[in-house]
């Protein structure tokens, strides 16, 4: 019995994508797997009438297709219902007799490699003809396709029942296999109602006990949980909300049966829930502008550049599947088309030639992404844009604009643009291909010029690196080549126009005087006396068109030796030269001179510099000097006890060393005591000749001579200390002390004056203690902690007065033990009197005085104090308006220390000094 199978969803291509040639659509690359996720066969009812589909009767022609992607891989399909199997190439038969197919069947393949851990599934449902068949290929047709299979769920799932069969005689039973429940397949985005009955679960024995059902797993009893739910009692199972098959694409759940005890019934069944994609999802470009570049010039077929785009709906479905198409270009130069896109990869390749930058730079091209395998009736589509840059190639030779080049320098003048070549890139500006490089190909074989490329402008720029000479040259004659720093293109020449010729003329200027030899260099003995002439040293003027006269002068001598005749340069000398002055250097005496002409033709003077130097030969004019000046020996002629000396000379060779050196014949003492050896030509040796010589300072004559012809001599003096040694050989410090000239009287004389300073510093001394020793002597009529004579008392306490602090005042009263002095009537007290006699009256302060008769006040006290009686006969402490218990004076506190300053304290002055403080503290602040 043959059958039609109607495929939902378009077959996957199969193939790899290697090998594809440039400007062919690239294949997708091979995926394994099922073609379709869902078949539905159509059985003609004339088929089944009064007749029951008998076993291995074949079903489909078309078989379930599966891609293995690797043609020796072995696949093996198994069917969920055992009433149908697949063979090995796909195709769908029977394997028991069917009695009717009055509801659809349905039932899942799975697909699985002998050495593949995966395993790939599929659907296939069975319909009877004459029932709703899928429509058109349309959105439309598509939703009602899939609330048909909505509606053609199973309507009751049983328990399988385990069926026991007897096996051999030893008691053995083998155990049927269980039924396999086929999914159950809900479509997404379903608009109700809800809750959705999808299934009815059921048990047997539903009719002998009170069965309870129950679900479990996630989207029943577990997050997200309450998608699901079941009856109970009946055993409906429902879904209670829209499903989305890109947050969930299916379900596991778990169905139970137990009775009124919660005993289990029934071996739990498993159930899968698969939720079936719509095309709910437009594509989604990775990026919304996408940037490439494709060079200039490029072939049809080049690359340029790679879109992609992503469907969140089921890939392996018409709804996830993106096809691509470019939906505009801009600029349409040269054609419009000048791209295409790989409908399935994305990938943007060329398919004309004529790409030129300098004509289009830049390509905008829109690319739309559409789902349904691009069908636009009712696939969803996106857009994004495609920036394609066309990147510089070296196309264009560059072109000097003119073909000659034309310039004026000025001689002996470099580092001077004689001009500007001036060029033509038509490529990408400050790039290797537009960047200009200049060469002189002739006319210049000394290399006089040289061409700098400006990097800005690109101009090349002639400059003088060498020195012109109008007398040489007058004008010169260049060719010139530019090129690029990137090589041409393949296939693109050089034009004609990249070699140019320059003209340039050299203008003459007035040259400075040169001398012929600079430095020149002359040899004279030294000590040549006054005006003897050297030498003549003349300059000549290059200006050869031009007759001028060229003078002179000195420039620099500085040891004013020469001078140099005005007219013609002759070199006199004004002075005895000197080999060894300081001004001169390695035998060597420079002197510069200055030459310069007299400017005619308009042009400002010119001067020349010539240096003249002379080589002094040295003559002996310098006797040699003995050194060292000063020595030290022992007393006693030791072995050690020597004195090395030499000489030095101020001439050179040969006039100086070997030295010879000798002792005078007088005075006779000299060579009695002493005795000189030669150690060599410039050194010799100077000992005692006698065993012992008294300690002292001796000046002792030595006679040296050079090697000079004639040789000179020079008496010199060496300052030799004879002093006792030590073991070692080295002078005492007594010794050294009596070496040094100083004898026993002023040794004396030193240690007199010691013993007088210390004397006098000791009589000091004790004249200090004993004048300290007579004024602790002298008694005092009160306690030494009560007088405050001369002394500061420091309380280390600021503050604004007795009214403002909170001091106990009974410390600054008078001692309550001198009671005679407490019941004296208030007035001036002293703490250290001792009543004899009647008390004299002392003035009373009134209580609010005003500050002007504080002076009068003050004054009436000290009289009063003055003619007391009972004063004792040295200065005592005086109480004005003493402030405490009883007092009728006011308060300190209550004067106005901020005084406005027409107070006049100067009076306090003609008090005496008892009041002069007084008045420094009052009077003086102005000072301040």
């Amino acid at each position: 019995m043959i059958v039609r199978c109607v495929i939902l969803a378009c077959t996957l291509l199969a193939g790899s994508s290697s090998g594809t040639k440039p400007g062919q659509p690239l294949k997708p690359p091979c995926r394994p797997g099922f073609s379709q996720n869902f078949y539905t066969v159509i059985v003609s009812r004339d088929v089944l009438h009064g007749q029951s589909i008998l076993k291995d009767t074949t079903l489909s022609s078309e078989r379930v297709r599966f891609e293995d992607c690797q043609r020796s891989r072995e696949v093996g399909f198994v069917s969920s219902d055992p009433s149908f199997s697949v063979k090995p190439d796909g195709t769908v038969y029977t394997q028991q007799e069917v009695a009717n197919l009055s509801e659809p069947v349905q039932f899942m393949v799975t697909a699985r490699g002998v050495r593949d851990p995966r395993i790939w599934e599929t659907t296939v449902k069975l319909a009877l003809a004459g029932h709703p068949h899928p429509l058109p290929l349309t959105k439309v047709g598509i939703e009602e396709m899939l609330s048909r299979v909505w509606d053609s769920q199973p309507r009751v799932i049983k328990f399988p029942r385990r069926h026991q069969r007897g096996s051999s005689a030893n008691g053995l039973r083998r155990q049927k296999r269980d039924w396999v429940i086929p999914p159950i397949n809900v479509p997404e985005n379903s608009r109700g109602p809800f809750p959705h009955m999808l299934v009815r679960i059921r048990s047997d024995q539903d009719k002998d006990v009170g069965i309870r059902y129950s679900i479990t797993g996630a989207g029943a009893d577990q997050p997200p949980s309450g998608i699901y739910n079941i009856d109970p009692i009946s055993g409906n199972m429902f879904v209670t909300q829209p499903l989305d098959r890109e947050e969930r694409a299916s379900f596991h759940l778990r169905a139970h049966a137990v009775d009124m005890n919660g005993n289990q019934v029934e071996n739990p069944i498993d159930l899968y829930i698969y939720v079936i994609d719509m095309n709910d999802n437009r594509p989604e470009f990775h990026n919304q502008v996408y940037n490439g570049s494709v060079a200039e010039g490029s072939k049809p077929g080049s690359s340029v550049m790679q879109v992609t785009a992503t469907d969140s709906d089921d890939s392996t479905t018409a709804n996830g599947m993106v096809r691509y198409r470019i939906l505009s270009q801009t600029p349409h130069t040269p054609i419009p088309n000048m791209f295409t896109i790989n409908s399935e990869t994305g990938d943007i390749v060329t398919v004309a030639a004529g790409l030129d930058r300098e004509k289009v730079s830049q390509y905008t091209i829109i690319v739309q992404a559409t789902d349904m395998e691009g069908n636009l009736n009712f696939g969803l589509s996106n857009t994004a844009t495609a920036l394609i840059s066309i990147t510089d190639i070296n196309d264009n030779p560059p072109e000097l604009t003119v073909r000659t080049f034309s310039g004026e320098v000025p001689e002996n003048k470099v580092n001077v643009v004689v001009t500007n070549l001036t060029v033509v890139d038509r490529d990408q500006p400050h790039s290797p291909n537009w960047n200009a490089v200049y060469r002189i190909v002739s006319g210049d074989p000394s290399g006089h010029f040289a061409i700098r490329t400006n990097p800005i402008t690109n101009e090349g720029m002639l400059t003088v690196v060498k020195p012109v000479d109008f007398e040489m040259n007058r004008a010169f004659m260049l060719t010139v080549v530019v090129s690029n720093q990137a090589h041409l293109a393949s296939g693109i020449q050089s034009s004609v126009q990249s070699t140019a010729g320059v003209t340039i003329s050299v203008q003459d200027v007035n040259e400075p005087p040169v001398f012929p030899v600079n430095p020149k260099m002359i040899r004279f003995e030294e000590g040549v006396p006054a005006g003897t002439t050297l030498t003549v040293f003349a300059a000549q003027d290059p200006d050869h068109f031009i007759h001028q006269i060229v003078r002179y002068s000195k420039l620099s001598d500085p040891a004013n030796w020469l001078k140099i005749n005005r007219t013609n340069g002759q070199i006199t000398t004004m002075a005895l030269l000197d080999r060894e002055s300081m001004y001169v250097r390695n035998n060597v005496y420079e002197a510069t001179f200055l030459a310069f002409d007299n400017g005619k033709s308009g042009s400002p003077q010119a001067s020349g510099t010539g240096t003249l130097q002379i080589y002094l030969i040295d003559v002996n004019d310098n006797a040699p000097v003995l050194q060292p000046r000063e020595a030290q020996v022992c007393e006693r002629a030791r072995p050690n006890s020597r004195i090395n000396i030499t000489a030095s000379d101020a001439d050179t060779d040969p006039n100086v060393g070997p030295f010879v050196f000798e002792l005078p014949s007088f005075p006779a003492s000299v060579r009695r005591n002493w005795t000189i050896s030669r150690l060599s030509g410039d050194y010799a040796q100077l000992r005692l000749r006698i065993p012992y010589l008294e300690p002292s300072v001796y000046e002792i004559p030595v006679i040296v001579s050079d090697s000079g012809n004639p040789p000179l001599s020079n008496r010199s003096l060496i300052r030799v200390k004879v002093c006792p040694c030590d073991d070692n050989g080295d002078c005492s410090a007594t010794g050294a002390v009596a070496a040094a000239g100083l004898g026993t009287g002023a040794i004396i004389a030193i240690l007199i004056c010691i013993i007088i300073l210390l004397s006098m510093v000791l009589l000091f001394v004790v004249w200090m203690k004993r004048r300290e020793k007579e004024r602790q002597a002298k008694p005092l009529l009160i306690d030494p902690e009560d007088d405050v004579r001369d002394n500061i008392l420091k309380y280390d306490e600021e503050g604004g007065g007795e009214e403002d602090q909170d001091y106990d005042l009974s410390q600054l009263q008078q001692p309550e033990s001198l009671d005679h002095i407490i019941n004296k009537p208030t007035g001036v007290r002293r703490v250290d009197e001792r009543p004899v006699i009647a008390e004299s009256q002392y003035p009373v302060r009134p209580s609010l005085p005003h500050p002007g008769d504080i002076g009068d006040f003050i004054h009436d006290g000290l009289r009063a104090a003055d003619n007391d009686p009972t004063a004792p006969p040295y200065d005592s402490l005086l109480v004005f308006d003493y402030e405490g218990s009883g007092s009728t004076a006011g308060s300190v506190s209550s004067l106005n220390s901020t005084s406005s300053g027409d107070q006049d304290y100067d009076y306090l002055n003609d008090w005496g000094p008892r009041f002069k403080k007084l008045a420094d503290l009052y009077g003086g602040g102005d000072d301040d």
